[in-house]
């Protein structure tokens, strides 16, 4: 599995949970396994965290449901982060939940970047506000030209995610429930809907070749 590459001598998801735990008990993480289920879940549990097992794999906005069948009843805030993301830190996830806690229903992380390529676009209003997310693998080519992306880190409000993610349907490309189509089921019935942009997007990078995982060493030399 992916987030079991390894950075700095520890999985990707090691230090992803590295910065879960600055923001919440470990007690309180639940990771959603799939595929490698037993692998990933042991680096899971070896810090703390409970796991749930996505079967089968329906999407992002499938996985979230997931997590909040195993999240208990907390009725706090939901924070989302990607097993792969290693480089990400906790002022900018902390800046989207202090968004949803000043009455955002949803708070999500963003860059702007010179060569946008595979991430999702972020489609603004008239206004400058968040309107909708559409994939890149179904995006027109006129969205296809913004060059604001998603980093695959949210916070929501736990009663209208859960209500949004009941609304999902797989009526895209690959026939999955996206998470990112929530923004945009949230902002048609009124809901505010923040949006953080990163100044340095390498806080958002992901790991899909050695070269990524290259890159990621290098910065991480550098920042000591």
């Amino acid at each position: 599995p992916k987030v079991l590459h390894r950075l700095a001598g520890r999985p990707l998801l090691d230090h992803v949970l590295d910065l879960a735990i600055e923001l919440v008990p470990a007690e309180r993480i639940v990771v959603v396994v799939g595929h490698g289920a037993e692998q990933v879940a042991a680096v899971a549990t070896a810090r703390g965290a409970r796991t749930v097992l996505q079967e089968p794999q329906l999407g992002t906005g499938d996985a979230v449901r997931v997590a909040l069948s195993g999240a208990g009843s907390d009725t706090g805030g939901v924070v989302v982060l990607s097993g792969d993301v290693p480089l990400l830190r906790a002022v900018s996830v902390d800046a989207l939940r202090r968004a949803v806690e000043g009455g955002a229903a949803a708070a999500l992380l963003t860059a702007v970047l010179d060569e946008p390529g595979a991430y999702g676009r972020v489609l603004r209003d008239p206004d400058g506000g968040v309107a909708a997310i559409v994939e890149a693998r179904d995006a027109t080519p006129a969205e296809l030209a913004v060059r604001e992306v998603i980093a695959g880190v949210y916070a929501f409000a736990r009663g209208p995610l859960e209500e949004a993610l009941a609304s999902l349907r797989p009526d895209n490309d690959q026939g999955e429930y996206y998470l990112t189509d929530v923004i945009g089921t949230l902002r048609a019935r009124g809901l505010p809907v923040a949006a953080h942009v990163l100044a340095d997007p390498i806080e958002m990078a992901g790991v899909n070749t050695v070269d990524d995982l290259r890159r990621l060493e290098e910065t991480l030399a550098r920042q000591g």
